[in-house]
């Protein structure tokens, strides 16, 4: 097994993904802009779109925010009826929140642009390499979740 530790003169890896994830929020809020969302509000647009009937809370955990950040982004995409609030038909205690139609026609209109960022940032690597890095990042974020296969 290689050595976990860092080469001498090496950034470490965490410091690496930090810079990954820093430049892809910055592209993704030049792509948003125009929309007149921020990098946070589009991840949680997806977010909504993959996983809808999410109460705020567990919005906020799936978007990286925190609960006070989330409750102020709920009520500006609502406020522009990209989300709705509704009772969640299992539990009509619970309040969820969902993409409008609206919402739904914005992300489809960003999608083709987020893939050309994707694309670029994976242009120097191979199919297999781009498999291999989704596999190792997924294992990465199982491990740090306690969630280790056995």
């Amino acid at each position: 097994m290689l050595s976990r530790a860092t080469a001498e003169g090496e950034p470490s890896l965490l410091y690496v993904m930090k810079q990954v994830e820093l430049a892809v929020r910055a592209e993704l809020d030049e792509l948003a802009r125009p929309a007149g969302l921020t990098a946070l509000q589009y991840t949680a647009l997806t977010v909504l779109e993959r996983h809808p009937n999410l109460t705020s809370a567990q919005l906020a955990r799936n978007s990286f925010v925190t609960a006070q950040a989330m409750a102020d982004m709920v009520a500006a995409l609502q406020e522009r009826e990209l989300i709705e609030r509704h009772r969640d038909e299992q539990d009509r205690r619970r309040l969820v929140l969902a993409l409008t139609p609206q919402g739904r026609r914005l992300l489809r209109r960003l999608r083709d642009q987020v893939a050309a960022l994707e694309d670029r940032m994976l242009a120097g690597l191979t199919d297999h390499q781009i498999m291999q890095l989704r596999a190792s990042l997924l294992s990465c974020r199982a491990a740090l979740s306690g969630h280790l296969p056995h």
